[in-house]
């Protein structure tokens, strides 16, 4: 395989894993890890501070010891002295110079102590003031992360509910489109039923031409006398049933009239 197929691969790993650390990580499970980091290395600076105050504190007694001492034996060397005994006198006196020797070398090392633990202290108090602010700036981008989480469901849920409302409304508009298809077929063949171009099966509301046209004729008739009613109504009350029978149309007097046929009853 060569090095160029084994880069890509390579690569393809790393962006899926990499993708894949994304989506299982959680930045306020990784603030509340630092978090928790920093406490413990401010536990650790605080019990250094606290070894180092410890030390100075036991080098504190050794001085106190030796410095009492020391003043002992300078007691004792002016007792003896006083009393003749220079012998036991410069005895007293070169004790108390070996432990005056050892007294300078603990005050050095205590005052090496006491800075140490100024410095600790002082880096304790800056380590925990770190500590404060940003454990308050956790808790406001934790609030802040959840917030926007919630945020982003609601907005996932709106946007489903926006699809299938959607999908709903083409359901309805497909509906009404079926529906007015429906009543427009219908309402043709109503049409064609009533002009005779299609014919009923059921034999209920067709008609033949006479019919047709005698309800044509009627209507018409209908027309007539309605409008002369109107007439009437509009010229007075004087002209009223004469306008009305005149609106109705007269038999025509030059019209023959028929002979009776006559039997002959004398065959």
């Amino acid at each position: 395989m060569s090095d160029g197929i084994m880069k890509r691969m390579g690569l393809i790993f790393r962006s899926k894993a990499n993708k894949a650390l994304d989506r299982a990580e959680d930045p306020r499970e990784t603030l509340d890890y630092s978090y928790q980091k920093q406490l413990e290395l401010l536990q650790k600076v605080r019990r250094g501070v606290a070894d180092v105050a410890t030390s100075r504190k036991r080098l504190e007694l050794q001085l106190t010891q030796l410095q009492q001492q020391s003043a002992k034996y300078e007691d004792q060397g002016r007792k003896a002295l006083s009393l003749g005994r220079e012998d036991l006198a410069r005895e007293a006196l070169t004790r108390r110079a070996n432990m005056q020797s050892q007294i300078t070398d603990l005050e050095t090392q205590y005052q090496a102590l006491q800075g140490e633990e100024e410095k600790l202290t002082l880096a304790s108090q800056r380590l925990q003031a770190k500590v404060d602010a940003f454990r308050t700036k956790k808790e406001t981008i934790k609030a802040t992360y959840t917030a926007a989480q919630a945020q982003t469901r609601i907005a996932e849920s709106f946007s489903g509910i926006s699809e299938e409302m959607g999908d709903v409304g083409l359901a309805i508009q497909r509906a009404e489109d079926k529906t007015a298809q429906m009543q427009a077929r219908a309402g043709a063949i109503d049409e064609l039923l009533a002009s005779g171009a299609l014919d009923d099966a059921s034999g209920l509301g067709r008609k033949d031409d006479i019919e047709a046209e005698l309800e044509r004729v009627a209507g018409g008739t209908d027309v007539e006398l309605e409008l002369a009613r109107m007439k009437a109504e509009l010229s007075g009350p004087s002209s009223g049933p004469a306008a009305i029978e005149q609106g109705k149309p007269q038999q025509s007097e030059a019209q023959p009239q028929q002979d009776t046929p006559r039997i002959n009853y004398n065959k």
